[in-house]
C-alpha cells in the first residue's frame, strides 16, 4: 500500500474518532449539571448532535452602494460671538460676562443660541445676549452654537470661537 493512502486513512479515522467522542453528563446532589469527556461514577453518556456551521460570503462579493456626496445646506450661514471680541482682556469684579451673538439668517422659531465656555455649555437664549455669571479670572475659550427644542445642535459658530481674559481682584485682598 502507498504511504500517502495509509496516512490519509489514518488521519480520517482520527478525525472521525474525535468527532464521535463520548460526552458524559452528571448531576450532583445539589442539582448542578456538569459535562465532561471523561466517564465518572454516576455519569451517563449522551449523544451530541452535529454542529451547525454557516459559511458567510466574502465581503468583496458584495457591491458597495453608490453614495451621493451631497451634504445638506446649512441652516445658518453665520453664527458668531460679537462681544467680547477675540483676544480681549477686561476687568470684571464679579466675574459676570454678557455675550452678544448674531446669526444669519435670524434665529428660527424653536432654536436657541448656546454659549460654551471652555468646552462646557453655560447658557442658552433666543435674544442674542447671554449672561454668564461668576467666571473665574484667567483666559477662557468661548464658542456659540444653535440648538433646537430638543437640545440638538443645528448650527455652529463660524471660525474657532474666541479667546478672552478676565481680570478679577483676588479673594484674598
Amino acid at each position: 500500500m502507498k504511504p500517502a493512502i495509509v496516512i490519509a486513512t489514518a488521519t480520517l479515522l482520527l478525525i472521525n474518532g474525535a468527532a464521535q467522542a463520548e460526552v458524559y453528563r452528571q448531576v450532583d446532589a445539589q442539582g448542578n449539571v456538569t459535562f465532561s469527556d471523561e466517564p465518572s461514577s454516576g455519569a451517563e453518556a449522551i449523544q451530541v448532535g452535529p454542529v451547525t456551521t454557516i459559511t458567510l460570503p466574502k465581503m468583496q462579493d458584495f457591491e458597495q452602494p453608490q453614495r451621493q456626496e451631497q451634504s445638506p445646506s446649512p441652516l445658518y450661514e453665520l453664527v458668531r460671538i460679537v462681544y467680547p471680541r477675540n483676544n480681549e482682556a477686561f476687568q470684571s469684579g464679579n466675574g459676570d460676562v454678557e455675550f452678544s451673538v448674531i446669526s444669519s439668517p435670524q434665529l428660527r422659531d424653536g432654536h436657541k443660541y448656546e454659549v460654551t465656555l471652555d468646552g462646557q455649555s453655560v447658557g442658552q437664549s433666543t435674544s442674542g445676549t447671554i449672561l454668564v455669571q461668576q467666571i473665574d479670572r484667567g483666559t477662557h475659550q468661548a464658542g456659540v452654537n444653535i440648538v433646537n427644542r430638543s437640545g440638538v445642535q443645528v448650527g455652529s459658530g463660524t471660525g474657532t470661537g474666541i479667546t478672552f481674559t478676565i481680570h478679577r481682584p483676588s479673594r484674598l485682598n
